[in-house]
């Protein structure tokens, strides 16, 4: 393969690989990081990568253990991610604030999820992946693919009612 056919592939996911990382990893700076490294994995690998059944899928899947290695070693060392990166420049000043509210509300439920589910629900909700190719990715069979999401979105489902109910009990 060589480089201008490698840098077509990889251009074809790359935003997919970006995002993953940044659900995983929050900073954008890191999630980039993740990328170039993930990147440069691939093109050290280049040369085989047409033996694979899916780049893609193998290129998600190295993105996946990528990050959680650096969210354990990160947790090893005792070190903070903070998230600031969410800018909005339209006019309405009353919308900015509502959709940033929104925003921020969205992403500290998906952030309070376990990591696999956090995952699953980026890969199928956001990314729209199918599910054998979750299961791939994950290195999970379909049934429990499909199990950890659902209790994902239950568990947003739960916390959307809570928040939006504003402690008013419904019967």
């Amino acid at each position: 393969m060589d480089h201008s056919s490698f840098n077509q592939l990889i251009d074809s996911f790359k935003g997919r690989l970006y995002r993953l990382a940044k659900r995983l990893l929050v900073s954008h700076e890191e999630a980039q990081d993740a990328v170039q490294e993930i990147v440069a994995k691939l093109w050290v690998k280049h040369e085989i990568l047409p033996e694979y059944k899916s780049v893609e899928a193998l290129a998600m899947t190295m993105t996946k253990n990528y990050c959680l290695d650096q969210l354990k070693s990160k947790r090893a060392s005792n070190l903070k991610i903070v998230h600031s990166d969410y800018t909005d420049k339209s006019e309405d000043l009353q919308q900015n604030i509502e959709n940033a509210d929104s925003l921020r509300w969205v992403e500290r439920i998906l952030d309070s999820l376990p990591t696999q589910q956090r995952t699953i629900v980026q890969l199928r909700d956001i990314e729209q992946y199918d599910f054998d190719k979750i299961a791939e990715i994950m290195e999970m069979n379909e049934p429990a693919i499909r199990t950890a999401l659902s209790r994902a979105r239950k568990s947003i489902r739960e916390s959307m009612i809570k928040t939006h109910s504003y402690g008013i009990t419904q019967n």
